[in-house]
């Protein structure tokens, strides 16, 4: 390693308990914009009382994990010993042969390493390294047969740029893996350069949803896990 080289950062996921719960919340007002980590709710914009309520809930119900009601579960991500954001898994319809309940999301709708989304909403909409979304709202189709895992995440402006997201998404993956999912899943759009550079590093084949080079496009990554 070149002495000008960044370290890795330590990251790891935690459970969501109640007190990690409001100190992630705490994060996610002070470090984040809402529509990073949240659906849109309330009648005003950024942070607002429907935004924040949904955030506990969201975060409550997939405390139960990947086998709960909500068949999701939500980590906060550490990087050096603080909290930086969230990510989450959600198992998708092709999975569970249901249909998508409107919760899709948590860890983030997920912006991976620039700005932009990836993920669906929950546990945060979900910025991953930079600030947009990565992820998917629970309709993804997994494309190949077998368990489809769903991926979000965001994180806090003061970690993006940091290779946190990608630290990150490799624990998920591992996760994932653990829980028996073929498939890895996120959408996001065409304009978001670094969450689909986050999603490449993963090894994620990426597939365009229109025939257009606009930004607002969505770009769906699914990643093999076996």
């Amino acid at each position: 390693m070149s002495p000008s080289a960044e370290p890795t950062p330590a990251v790891a996921l935690l459970d969501v308990t109640e007190a990690v719960l409001e100190q992630l919340l705490e994060l996610a007002l002070r470090d984040a914009d809402a529509d990073e980590v949240t659906p849109p709710l309330g009648a005003t914009a950024g942070w607002n009382t429907d935004r924040i309520s949904w955030f506990r809930e969201f975060h409550r119900a997939a405390a139960a994990g990947l086998d709960g009601p909500a068949r999701q579960k939500s980590w906060a991500i550490s990087c050096d010993g603080q909290l930086a954001g969230s990510i989450r898994l959600q198992w998708t319809k092709a999975a569970t042969g249901g249909a998508d309940d409107g919760r899709g999301g948590g860890g983030g709708v997920g912006a991976v390493d620039g700005g932009g989304r990836v993920g669906g909403v929950g546990g945060g909409v979900g910025a991953v390294d930079g600030g947009g979304r990565v992820g998917g709202g629970g309709s993804a189709d997994g494309g190949g047969g077998g368990d489809v895992l769903e991926t979000g995440i965001w994180l806090a402006r003061s970690f993006r740029g940091r290779g946190v997201g990608r630290e990150a998404l490799r624990l998920v993956k591992d996760r994932a893996a653990s829980a028996g999912a073929a498939v890895l899943v996120a959408d996001t759009t065409a304009g978001n350069v670094s969450a689909l550079a986050l999603l490449k590093s993963a090894g994620a084949e990426l597939v365009t949803g229109g025939a257009s080079d606009t930004a607002t496009v969505p770009v769906k990554g699914r990643i093999p896990l076996h």
